[in-house]
């Protein structure tokens, strides 16, 4: 039977903690792109494909990730996981020319490959359906500060203390030995074997690979291939198109990351109420009217009040999504069936940065903006008429 403990304890803080952690790097790449232009003399293609790399890594052991949680447990594969953020974050810190530095952020990569299935198994196993929401949106919470953490310690310690970039990758670097401790408090998780299986509960699936799973893995796709070909030159077209600072671009990048401070667990309280798919729905409607409206504003200050917007909206339905991927795994395959959840994003993170790139050198920053737009909403569609779910 699913525990049943309280949402505050010492589990999900450490899952929350850690989430925050395992993020820290993520887009400190992409928000020093002007930087790595300039000293390695690139163009926004050859930026594209840095930006690629390491999500194909991300693709090629996202299924063997999810297959080894689901044998070993969580907390050997979240402690496996902070030893490639820290050995990524170090080599970044002494890189000396681009491929250096690919190497380095595929291991920062490698680190959330790892961390996504054996965090997210283990948050849904110990909650029941009722909670999942609720405890997902806490969870979420921390993801999205350690998203943000990079794009503002880029602004802060570049844009403000005039640090060099490598110095950022190895300040942030230190902070890991905070999840490795509160992870080692964990207790040992024991793998549940098929054949050992509790009934599921009421509305969670019990097949792997259903209709809606497979439909959702679509959305999901699609969801990220229009998240990706924004995120990925969202910091140099602020500065090239709209004239602004990287210490501001950067700002812009992390306060929009950072509204899911809020947005997640207020999400997450609102689909323990609403339903979780209903919810996603209505958050993503207005997340990519904000989207729509934002880039096609030319004053700046509307465009950052409605950006910002766009994220937390987008954000709202963070907890929902998770869920609903629980919902549609069984629970001994939670680790496999994260990592599907979160392979289409490193799929098509490794193909549109390369197709934003050339559409953005040849045809300018709009093109790519718009494009996404419309792989957004058709994401919605897809979630909205393909994807069923019980409850």
């Amino acid at each position: 039977m699913t525990r049943k403990p309280g949402i505050l304890n010492y589990g999900l803080t450490a899952m929350t903690v850690s989430h925050v952690l395992t993020h820290v790097f993520s887009g400190i790449h992409t928000a020093i792109f002007s930087l790595l232009r300039t000293e390695f003399s690139l163009t926004l293609q050859q930026l594209g494909i840095i930006a690629a790399i390491p999500p194909l890594i991300d693709a090629l052991i996202a299924i063997p990730a999810g297959l080894i949680t689901d044998r070993i447990g969580s907390r050997k594969m979240l402690l496996a996981s902070f030893a490639f953020a820290a050995a990524g974050a170090l080599l970044a810190g002494f890189a000396v020319g681009p491929v250096m530095l690919v190497a380095a952020i595929c291991l920062i990569y490698i680190n959330t490959t790892i961390y996504h299935p054996a965090s997210y198994s283990y948050t849904t196993r110990i909650f029941s359906r009722g909670d999942r929401s609720v405890a997902l949106g806490l969870h979420g919470a921390g993801g999205t500060l350690g998203h943000a953490m990079g794009p503002l310690a880029v602004s802060v310690l570049v844009g403000v203390l005039a640090w060099q970039w490598r110095q950022v990758y190895l300040a942030l670097a230190a902070p890991m030995i905070i999840g490795i401790v509160m992870v080692l408090r964990l207790k040992e998780e024991k793998p549940i074997k098929p054949d050992q299986q509790p009934p599921e509960e009421p509305g969670d699936s019990t097949r792997f690979l259903t209709p809606s799973m497979v439909m959702f893995l679509a959305y999901s796709a699609l969801r990220s291939m229009g998240g990706s070909m924004i995120a990925t030159f969202l910091v140099i077209y602020l500065q090239d198109a709209r004239g602004m600072t990287i210490a501001a671009a950067g700002l812009i990048s992390g306060a929009t990351t950072l509204t899911g401070l809020l947005a997640a667990p207020i999400g997450g309280v609102i689909a323990a109420r609403l339903g979780d798919k209903r919810w996603l729905e209505l958050s993503l409607l207005v997340a990519f009217i904000l989207l729509g409206l934002s880039f096609n504003l030319q004053d700046n200050t509307l465009f950052t009040l409605l950006y910002v917007s766009y994220g937390f909206f987008g954000t709202l339905g963070m907890a929902a999504r998770s869920s609903i991927m629980a919902a549609l795994t069984p629970r001994s395959q939670r680790g496999l069936g994260y990592s599907l959840f979160f392979l289409p994003g490193s799929v098509v993170g490794a193909v549109a940065p390369i197709i934003a790139g050339a559409l953005a050198q040849s045809l300018g920053y709009l093109t790519i903006f718009n494009l996404a737009l419309l792989v957004n909403f058709a994401a919605l569609g897809v979630l909205r008429f393909a994807v069923k779910i019980e409850g």
